[in-house]
């Protein structure tokens, strides 16, 4: 679905991405790793248009994306969340949800004045929609509660419910686990899973939580400086030398062998 070829992105004479190829596989859950300064977040940003790169090409469903803008990507079905969540926060839970979808009637004030009744009726399908998601991510009994009330666990649920008012196709999650506790952290892997076998959703996610990453991808891929130094599953990635060394040094990893 996803796939990055040779994508440099420097900032002055730092190359915080520095040649990284890579690829996402339709109907994947697919997890980023990496030491801190690697460049997870900034392929990230690359990849939803966020940052233009300086080169390289990102490819989606064999088309070239790259540098298109977030918008533009958004209605191609490409999403992403944050490490901390964007919520509206004086806005209830339910209403951060409706404010998701593009192109509303309601938008336009010709339409408010003269086609009242089709935008009761949008507002109604979305009310509905909103209702069903929160049901799926088991918070419906937070749906009047405002945003910025939730905890940091609810409102990374709250972000996984905004991917669903549009049906997305692939979601590239940054630190979802961050700030989350245990309980919590199992729900949001949960909906996660449940979106990819059921509704067929692609995640590509960042987390530092090696527990969590395990329980969830198939395929991870390692960064370091600014590249992709090895792809497998978990456990590869943890019995793999490269990969120790990349997170404590050479001098700790002759030490822990």
């Amino acid at each position: 679905m996803i796939v990055v070829s040779d994508v440099h992105k420097h900032f002055g004479g730092f190359r915080a991405v520095d040649g990284a190829t890579l690829e996402i596989a339709t109907g994947s859950i697919t997890g980023l790793v990496g030491p801190n300064g690697a460049g997870k977040t900034t392929l990230f940003n690359v990849i939803a248009g966020v940052l233009s790169p300086t080169s390289g090409r990102v490819t989606m469903d064999g088309e070239d994306i790259t540098g298109l803008p977030p918008h533009d990507l958004f209605h191609r079905g490409l999403l992403r969340t944050f490490q901390i969540a964007h919520e509206f926060a004086s806005m209830t839970v339910r209403e951060n949800l409706m404010m998701v979808p593009a192109r509303q009637s309601g938008e336009t004030l010709w339409n408010a004045w003269f086609h009242r009744a089709r935008i009761r009726q949008e507002e109604a399908a979305l009310l509905k929609k909103a209702d069903e998601v929160l049901e799926f991510l088991t918070i419906d009994h937070l749906k009047e509660e405002r945003a910025g009330n939730l905890s940091g666990g609810q409102k990374k649920l709250l972000e996984l419910g905004r991917t669903m008012m549009v049906d997305a196709k692939v979601v590239f999650l940054d630190e979802v686990g961050a700030g989350v506790n245990r309980t919590l952290l199992g729900t949001v892997g949960d909906a996660i899973l449940r979106l990819n076998r059921e509704r067929g959703y692609t995640f590509c996610m960042i987390e530092h939580d090696m527990d969590f990453i395990g329980r969830l991808c198939e395929t991870v891929i390692v960064m370091a400086e600014g590249r992709v130094l090895t792809q497998g599953t978990i456990d590869e990635i943890k019995a793999d030398e490269r990969v120790i060394e990349a997170y404590l040094g050479t001098g700790l990893k002759n030490k822990a062998s």
